[in-house]
């Protein structure tokens, strides 16, 4: 296992309300994990109501990872779609709350294209109830978010309510209307949605838990894995750990559900294909 890298597809760092970059990698490094996919955070969350800020936050700390741990660290910047849901609760209205996030889409962009970073995510629409207004305003974003994609050659990482083969489908279709290929669209948090009939053709990034990953190998590898560790002390080890991924990984192997070469693949080689990238392994 030793010899075998390990990435985490979706794990946050947070100096302001948690350990922080470096003692998360480290953490992530010591129970064998080479490799960091991290989104920014909403901006309530590293105290400032700038997006741009947020953005260049997790740059920063992704550059301290690379330089101070062993782990190779890669941002994705974008807008966590309750920024929409806040600024039309802070009294916005809903046209207005939508071209200001349409704005910061456009400095993830930017940052993209300027080689920042890999991606832009998360971005989506919400996991809880919101008014139909609201919801198309959501949708209409994710649709410029992957526009944007799209002309950066990046993926786009989604968050979005929980999701199954009809919601996979409908951002299958949303991708195909801006010219986003499927597979250069990431769905975080993902259940075991593995099989194309599932996931039609959407990359899932599968949450790392013993029983979504056990029926997810069954059905194939084309598949991310993460955890979406939030890194907040009031919340410790949510959503999971920052040492599931490798942890969960060996425990696959050793159980037989996964090979050495199939942990590859997942680990390294979807990772590069999905993100543009050449991990110096």
């Amino acid at each position: 296992m030793d010899k075998i890298p390990v990435t985490d597809n979706h794990i946050h760092v947070d100096p302001v309300n948690g350990e922080g970059p470096l003692e998360t990698a480290n953490k992530f490094s010591r129970a064998g994990g080479s490799f960091m996919i991290v989104p920014n955070k909403p901006t309530w969350t590293v105290n400032t109501t700038d997006y741009k800020e947020a953005m260049e936050l997790v740059i920063k700390y992704v550059n301290e990872i690379n330089t101070e741990t062993d782990v190779k660290a890669f941002p994705v910047v974008g807008v966590h779609p309750a920024e929409l849901s806040r600024l039309i609760k802070a009294g916005m209205d809903v046209s207005q709350s939508e071209q200001k996030i349409k704005n910061a889409l456009e400095i993830a962009q930017k940052l993209v294209l300027d080689g920042e970073a890999v991606a832009i995510g998360e971005v989506g629409r919400p996991h809880y109830e919101v008014s139909p207004e609201e919801l198309d305003a959501q949708n209409r974003l994710l649709v410029y978010a992957m526009e944007l994609a799209k002309e950066a050659n990046c993926p786009v990482q989604l968050h979005t309510e929980s999701a199954g083969p009809k919601q996979y489908l409908e951002f299958a279709e949303m991708a195909d209307r801006v010219g986003l290929p499927r597979n250069k669209v990431i769905k975080h948090f993902s259940g075991p949605f593995v099989l194309e009939e599932e996931n039609h053709g959407l990359l899932p990034s599968l949450i790392a838990t013993k029983d979504v990953v056990k029926t997810g190998l069954k059905k194939g590898k084309n598949i991310l894995m993460e955890t979406d560790y939030l890194d907040d002390k009031t919340r410790p080890g949510a959503v999971l750990g920052p040492k599931t991924v490798p942890r969960r990984t060996k425990e696959m192997i050793d159980q037989g559900l996964l090979s050495e070469d199939d942990a590859y693949r997942i680990h390294v080689e979807n990772v590069e294909k999905v993100y543009n990238l050449n991990l110096e392994i």
